[in-house]
């Protein structure tokens, strides 16, 4: 059985990288240029930009469910998933924050503005990294891990507002896709932009999968030095 896990990980995995191959080829030649007052290629950030956008979503979502879960009936593999859901969260939360002042710059002159989506993802960023810390530093007891999934609930509560914040309280943040704020007016922008969903998808899951696993083996490895510091076969 593990074989077979593992060759389909790397089965995924192989996937996945011919598909970021593909996807940075067709952007880089065979997309479009747009805002060429803003630089043109800086547009380009869009189609990694907005699916590790929604990478960090579904991640946050797999934090959400699997500690409710864990709170409900708590098990050693849902804790892995919840923590390896806040984890991944926060990788994609990173790409998020660091690819976007790049095309503001170009956009907007400025690194960086409080706009409502731009300050509420960054929140949200915020309160994942303070699950990892948690986790990370906290110890790892029962009262340490539901505290944690508590919070990891919490965490996805601030995702809607992410998607909302610019119908809500208006800002400079652009909304490309739908076409109230310009669409997209290629049909190969729009054939990148699901391509980017797709691989940003698939690196979301191996990153979880990959990340659960690595935790529920240190958890075994951990409750068999227990077990056998309490049998007294180490000291």
């Amino acid at each position: 059985m593990t074989g077979t896990k593992d060759k389909l990980f790397y089965g995924l995995l192989a996937l996945t990288a011919a598909i970021f191959v593909y996807l940075i080829g067709y952007i880089f030649l065979a997309t479009p240029l747009a805002q060429l007052q803003a630089g043109g290629l800086a547009q380009k950030i869009f189609y990694f930009h907005v699916p590790a956008a929604y990478a960090m979503y579904l991640c946050g979502a797999v934090c959400c469910i699997s500690s409710g879960l864990y709170l409900y009936s708590p098990t050693d593999t849902r804790d892995a998933a919840a923590r390896a859901g806040a984890d991944c969260a926060v990788v994609f939360g990173a790409m998020v924050l660091a690819s976007g002042p790049l095309w503001a710059k170009k956009a907007w002159g400025v690194y960086w503005t409080w706009d409502p989506r731009l300050t509420t993802t960054l929140l949200s960023v915020l309160v994942f990294v303070s699950v990892v810390m948690l986790r990370a530093f906290a110890g790892n007891g029962e009262a340490e891990r539901k505290f944690a999934s508590a919070l990891g609930v919490l965490g996805v509560v601030t995702l809607p507002i992410i998607h909302y914040a610019v119908v809500m309280w208006g800002g400079n943040h652009p909304t490309v896709i739908t076409k109230t704020g310009g669409g997209l007016r290629h049909p190969a922008m729009t054939h990148a932009l699901m391509v980017g969903f797709l691989a940003m998808t698939l690196l979301a899951g191996l990153l979880v999968w990959c990340r659960t696993r690595l935790t529920l083996s240190l958890s075994r490895v951990a409750r068999l030095e227990e077990q056998a510091i309490a049998t007294g076969q180490i000291d």
